[in-house]
């Protein structure tokens, strides 16, 4: 199984593009959030996927779990609580599909997950536990992540970190920052964009920017470039790149997620890190992923542009 926990959340996409947020006139909401996107990737190419995390006990968090069920996305692990709102995210497009956000979360249910509500149960060796950084913010939720993190290593999972760098929701950045690398340790594998890897390693050098990874412990470290592709890098010495494919770009929201689902059902279809690994497998994997993210971009929102199986190999 592979697990995603963290943040489930309601996007607010613009009904028109390349204004700001002020200036948008209607918007649409769509389910997102880091986590529940890439979780909701998986289901959509086939995977075996559960979310864990919380969202409040209202409208916006119903239709988080409707939404989640209807992608065959196992929602046994999501809490429901009264004691916050389902957090909300406002977005703007600009013209070349970048976004920019406002959100609502002082606090919100995901941030008040609490680490009783986590299993050690629930991990097996084989299992496959994602997270990120938006809630790793001094709350109870980031110690539900520390208690999730720690039965998933005691039981031989693998663990996957993309941090998804949201700057808004850290007022202390070199906090941030330090945070992000302590839970660093964790990752057997990880994604960063090239726009974080200024942020988070204080390079923009890919090869820096992985040799810091392995340093702490990361076996395999792929780097999203939006428009210019990506590469992945691993341990072994194995080195690949891809250029994005030549799609109309509609909406950026999501795509590095949905890269991130699609090589996490990669990894689970290949067993192990280790058979993940292989030069092969890697090097078709990262293109299988690379081709997934190129084509969320297509589409606006997240859950509503992930692609199906057939038409990432479509593209391949």
């Amino acid at each position: 199984m592979i697990y995603n926990i963290g943040e489930a959340l309601i996007d607010f996409i613009p009904s028109l593009r390349g204004v700001t947020l002020e200036e948008v006139p209607e918007f649409r909401r769509v389910v997102g959030g880091g986590p529940a996107n890439c979780c909701a990737a998986v289901a959509r190419l086939g995977g075996e996927s559960a979310f864990i995390g919380q969202v409040g006990d209202d409208a916006f968090g119903r239709l988080i779990l409707q939404s989640f069920q209807a992608f065959g996305v196992d929602t046994s692990r999501i809490s429901v609580t009264d004691e916050a709102n389902t957090a909300l995210a406002f977005v703007s497009l600009r013209a070349d599909g970048n976004r920019d956000f406002i959100f609502y979360r002082k606090p919100s249910a995901d941030m008040l997950l609490a680490p009783e509500r986590i299993d050690a149960g629930w991990f097996q060796k084989g299992d496959i536990l994602m997270f990120s950084s938006v809630d790793l913010i001094e709350a109870p939720v980031k110690y539900a992540h520390i208690r999730a993190l720690e039965s998933a290593r005691a039981a031989g999972a693998t663990i996957f970190f993309d941090p998804n760098v949201r700057l808004p929701l850290w007022p202390d950045h070199d906090l941030y920052r330090r945070t992000i690398n302590d839970f660093l340790t964790w990752a057997d594998i990880v994604k960063v964009s090239d726009e974080e890897s200024e942020f988070i390693f204080g390079t923009s050098d890919e090869r820096a920017c992985a040799e810091q990874c392995f340093e702490k412990g990361a076996k395999v470290v792929f780097i999203t470039k939006g428009p210019r592709g990506c590469a992945v890098y691993s341990k072994a010495g194995h080195t690949f790149s891809f250029e994005a494919l030549d799609v109309k770009v509609v909406d950026t929201t999501g795509a590095g997620d949905t890269f991130a689902g699609a090589a996490l059902y990669q990894l689970q279809r290949a067993g192990s890190v280790a058979a993940f690994m292989e030069p092969e497998y890697l090097s078709q994997a990262t293109r299988f992923a690379n081709a997934a993210g190129s084509i969320a971009t297509m589409k606006k929102g997240a859950f509503d542009a992930l692609p199906t199986l057939e038409e990432v190999e479509k593209y391949l």
